[in-house]
């Protein structure tokens, strides 16, 4: 398994309207429409993004994407160490991702950009 970088991060909450406007007031970031994601996406400068999703809405309050070069190896891989992966690959306009539970019992995702994206992740 290749690990590029971080990817992704997102926070799970009930202030996801007040959350989205202080990153755009204080930090200058713009919201990105990005298909299949019911979140607020921000893309940052070095590439990755920050999404704030309502309550509940990601299935954990918070959660960090790995990077990865060939997700389908990576899922094995995780699978064959005995980690509770998701059962199917998700995927939205740019990214396939799936969850995993670490050995910390935190989620986390492994995501990889897809060949057909328009934008960097």
């Amino acid at each position: 398994m290749r690990i590029l970088g971080l990817t992704f991060v997102g926070t799970s909450t009930a202030a996801r309207a007040p959350m989205s406007d202080f990153l755009r007031t204080a930090f200058g970031l713009h919201t990105v429409d990005v298909d299949g994601v019911d979140a607020d996406v921000f893309d940052l400068p070095d590439g990755t993004s920050f999404a704030v999703a309502d309550a509940g809405g990601m299935g954990t309050e918070r959660t960090v994407g790995f990077l990865v070069e060939g997700l389908d190896e990576a899922v094995e891989r995780l699978r064959a160490l005995g980690l509770d992966v998701d059962p199917e690959i998700s995927a939205n306009e740019r990214w396939r991702y799936t969850h995993f539970r670490a050995p910390d019992g935190h989620l986390y995702e492994l995501v990889e950009t897809r060949s057909d994206a328009t934008a960097r992740p």
